[in-house]
């Protein structure tokens, strides 16, 4: 753990630990999301945030650092069912990493066993992931039984607790739920927990692409999922000193924002290679470029960014490939 001290007086008193995972806030809450939610089994809290390891080694640029983001999902369980939900939420997490442009042929499982199995957990499942540098962890999903909430809870010996925990008399709050039969249980949680920095890398490593265009040229672009692109659409005007032009492209940025389909830009360059090539290194899927027509006939091109393929739509019509 990452130790550091509190205060302007370094002594015995002052020493704390900054978190290693997001996790510990969600049990300490449980009881709060229930009474405040009156939310019944199963049902789930996630969190993202800052967690701190003080590794001996960072190294791989973002891979293995002392300060990261991380998402972490914590899914409460009736005991009993715990099996079934964990082999959901592996399934679940894998195609959610394929949905964001990771091939699944570089995607591993690799089942957790023997000593390398953390002491809280039942079975742990980890999605490896080939990396330019080996196959490395991108996420696990663990089944940690009741031994967080049974740790944290008041009236431990009242409670069924499956997991081997500490004696915690000081708690004041009983981190349980009642089943349809009325019995106070502890339950089980299904946790998916993901490095957000390892999952960057991730996806910019398959989504950066060098292509050969012949006589010499290369473009680069950033194949990224729509949806992760950080801008949606650049509006091109062919002059960049044409007032006609330019007011028209800021006229159809304002209207395709209104549809709230993300971020759109003027590039405002008078360059349009120079403005393609931009925003393929950037990953925006789309580019709009007004030029005469645009004035004369409502007409647009859309430029298209895996494929540079071209084609012409009426202005009225340009939403349509965005919803």
């Amino acid at each position: 753990m990452f130790e550091t001290n509190v205060g302007p007086v370094i002594d015995d008193s002052s020493t704390a630990y900054l978190r290693p995972e997001t996790a510990q806030q969600i049990y300490i809450n449980f009881k709060n999301v229930i009474d405040s939610t009156s939310r019944s089994l199963p049902f789930g809290i996630a969190q993202i945030g800052k967690s701190f390891r003080n590794e001996i080694t960072p190294r791989n640029f973002i891979f293995r650092v002392r300060e990261f983001e991380q998402m972490e999902l914590e899914f409460f369980v009736t005991p009993g069912e715990d099996d079934d939900w964990h082999k959901k939420w592996v399934d679940e997490r894998l195609v959610w990493w394929v949905n964001q442009g990771i091939p699944k042929d570089k995607l591993e499982l690799l089942h957790v066993t023997g000593d390398d199995l953390a002491h809280y957990s039942k079975s742990t499942v980890d999605i490896m992931y080939q990396f330019p540098h080996g196959l490395e962890e991108l996420e696990g999903i663990a089944n940690r039984t009741d031994f967080d909430l049974g740790s944290h809870t008041k009236n431990q010996k009242d409670l069924n607790i499956d997991a081997k925990v500490m004696e915690n008399e000081s708690s004041n709050t009983r981190l349980a739920v009642q089943n349809e039969s009325k019995e106070w249980i502890v339950p089980y949680v299904i946790e998916p927990s993901a490095g957000v920095d390892r999952g960057v890398l991730a996806i910019i490593n398959e989504a950066y692409t060098i292509e050969d265009l012949g006589d010499n040229k290369q473009r680069t672009l950033l194949k990224l999922k729509k949806h992760l692109s950080p801008i949606k659409a650049a509006v091109i005007p062919l002059k960049r000193n044409n007032d006609d032009l330019v007011k028209l492209a800021h006229d159809v940025k304002t209207s395709l924002q209104k549809f709230q389909i993300g971020r759109v830009v003027v590039e405002n360059t008078g360059n349009i290679g120079k403005s393609y090539r931009k925003h393929d290194e950037i990953g925006t899927p789309l580019c709009i470029t007004i030029d005469f027509d645009s004035l004369e006939k409502n007409t647009v091109t859309i430029r298209d960014r895996d494929s540079m393929e071209q084609r012409v739509l009426i202005l009225i019509m340009l939403i349509n490939i965005f919803l």
